[in-house]
C-alpha cells in the first residue's frame, strides 16, 4: 500500500515534494504526542512543532467541530471569536504592541509584516540571518537565505552571521563573543548602506531554527536590536517556531533577550494543526500601510480559524503547558547532556525548553559535520526504534528535536533510549 501511495504521490504531486526519511512513513492516525501508520506502528513525535498542543486534542478539535457546524466566513462581518483572539494575544504582548491581522500562515504573517515596516520607515532593507528561513510568498522567500544561491540575494537584503557559539566564528569559550558578532553585522549593515539601501528592519526569529536551534551570547541581541533601530528601522520577531511557550521561560522567544520589538508575527503553533497565523503591531505602524494599501485575507481570522486558536489557548493555560516546557525542558537537557556524554559524535547540545538540535561531529577536532546521508541513516534508525526527529543547521547536521508542548518526563525516556539505541547501531 506504501509503495503504491508514494508512486501515486510522485505522479501527481510537483516535483518540489519530498519525504523526510529514506523509508517513506505513511501515517494514517495521530492523538497526543503519538502518531500511528498504516500498519498500526506507533511512533513517539518528537518533532512537529505544529500540533503543539498535541495531535487531535480533544478541546480543540470540538471547538472547530462546533464552530463549523454554526458558521464560517470573513472579517467584513462583526464577530467575536476574531476580536477576543486579538484581546487574548495582545494582553501576551508588551502595551506598545496594540493590534492584530490575521492570516493563515507565517509566510502571510512574515509577508505583512515586512510590508508595514516598509511603508512605516521608507526603506527597503531587510536584516536577517544566514540560513534562515522566513517564508515562502515571493517577498519572504527572497528573505530566508537558506532557500536559494547566495549570489541570487536582492541587493536590499543584510545577511547577518548567526551567533552559533559551536560552530561559528566565535565560539562559547570568548567572552567577547556578543561584542564580536555584533560587529560583524555592524559591517554587514553598513555594507547595505554602501549599495545605496537603507535599513527598514531586522527580521529576528529567536531561536534560530533553521540554524540550530541556537541560544545567543548575553547581550548580543538588545544590542542588535538598539543598533537596528539606531539606523531607523524596526524589530520583527518571528515568533512561529519561537513563540508560544516553545523556548520554556516566556510565551514568546524574544522575551528570552529583553527585548520590545516592534512587530511581532506567528503562525504553526496557533491553529495546532489549523492554518493560522498573525501579525502584531505597533498601531502607528499598521496605520501606515493602511493609510496607503489595502489589506484583507479572505480566511485570515474567520470564525472556525478563531475558534480553534482560541482553543488552543485554552489549553496551554489550562494545562499548565508553559510550565511543562521549562520543567520537562530541564529534564531533557540534562538527558541529552547524559546522552552526549556516552556518544561522542554528538558535539554539542543546543536550545531550550522544549526545542533542541544535537550537532553531529565525525571528528571532535575538527568537528566536521555529519554529511546528509549519514543524518538521513541516523534519522531513519530512530524512526525503526519508534521516534520521529528531524534535521536542522546550515550544514543538516543537526538532529531536531521538537516535540509538541504537551511532552512530559516519560516521553523524554523513550526518546532518549530511541537515540541511543540508534547511534550505537549507527
Amino acid at each position: 500500500m506504501t509503495d503504491s501511495l508514494m508512486r501515486r504521490r510522485a505522479a501527481v504531486l510537483a516535483p518540489s515534494y519530498y519525504h523526510a526519511f529514506e523509508e517513506p512513513l505513511h501515517m494514517v492516525r495521530g492523538d497526543g504526542v503519538w502518531m500511528w501508520d498504516a500498519g498500526g506502528t506507533r511512533y513517539l513525535d518528537c518533532y512537529n512543532n505544529v500540533p503543539s498542543v498535541g495531535h487531535c486534542h480533544p478541546h480543540v478539535t470540538a471547538a472547530l467541530a462546533a464552530q463549523a457546524q454554526v458558521l464560517n466566513t470573513h472579517t467584513r462581518y462583526l464577530h467575536e471569536g476574531v476580536v477576543r483572539l486579538a484581546e487574548r494575544l495582545l494582553a501576551k504582548l508588551p502595551s506598545s504592541i496594540e493590534v492584530a491581522a490575521f492570516a493563515c500562515t507565517g509566510s502571510e504573517a512574515n509577508d505583512l509584516a515586512l510590508q508595514m515596516a516598509r511603508r512605516f520607515t521608507g526603506a527597503r532593507g531587510v536584516a536577517v540571518f544566514d540560513h534562515s528561513y522566513h517564508g515562502n510568498t515571493a517577498l519572504t522567500l527572497a528573505a530566508s537565505p537558506s532557500e536559494y544561491p547566495a549570489d541570487e540575494r536582492p541587493d536590499w537584503l543584510c545577511v547577518l552571521e548567526p551567533p552559533n557559539l559551536f560552530r561559528g566564528p566565535y565560539r562559547g569559550d570568548d567572552p567577547a563573543a556578543a561584542a564580536k558578532y555584533l560587529a560583524l553585522a555592524v559591517q554587514a549593515m553598513d555594507a547595505l548602506e554602501a549599495r545605496g539601501q537603507h535599513l527598514a528592519c531586522l527580521l529576528l526569529d529567536a531561536s534560530w531554527d533553521a540554524n540550530g536551534p541556537l541560544v545567543a551570547p548575553t547581550g548580543y541581541v538588545a544590542a542588535l536590536c538598539q543598533e537596528v533601530r539606531n539606523r531607523g528601522g524596526l524589530v520583527i520577531c518571528d515568533e512561529v517556531q519561537a513563540g508560544y511557550c516553545r523556548m520554556g521561560a516566556h510565551w514568546w522567544g524574544f522575551e528570552d533577550y529583553g527585548v520590545t520589538p516592534d512587530i511581532v508575527t506567528c503562525g504553526k503553533p496557533m491553529g495546532a494543526g489549523h492554518p493560522v497565523a498573525a501579525t502584531f503591531a505597533r498601531r502607528d505602524v499598521a496605520q501606515a500601510l493602511a493609510d496607503k494599501s489595502f489589506y484583507f485575507n479572505t480566511f485570515g481570522g474567520n470564525p472556525v480559524s478563531a475558534a480553534v486558536a482560541n482553543a488552543v489557548i485554552d489549553v496551554i493555560e489550562d494545562e499548565g503547558l508553559l510550565a511543562n516546557a521549562a520543567r520537562t525542558g530541564s529534564y531533557f537537557r540534562e538527558a541529552l547532556e547524559g546522552l552526549q556524554a556516552r556518544h561522542p559524535v554528538i558535539g554539542a547540545v543546543q536550545g531550550a525548553g522544549l526545542f533542541y538540535g544535537l550537532d553531529m561531529i565525525s571528528d571532535a577536532d575538527t568537528r566536521a559535520p555529519f554529511c546528509r546521508a549519514e543524518m538521513a541513516r541516523l534519522g531513519n534508525l530512530i524512526a525503526s526504534e519508534g521516534v520521529i526527529t528531524g534535521t536542522s543547521g546550515a550544514l543538516g547536521q543537526t538532529l531536531k528535536l521538537r516535540p509538541p508542548l504537551t511532552f512530559g518526563p516519560a516521553q523524554v525516556d523513550i526518546a532518549i533510549a530511541a537515540i541511543d539505541r540508534a547511534l550505537a547501531r549507527l
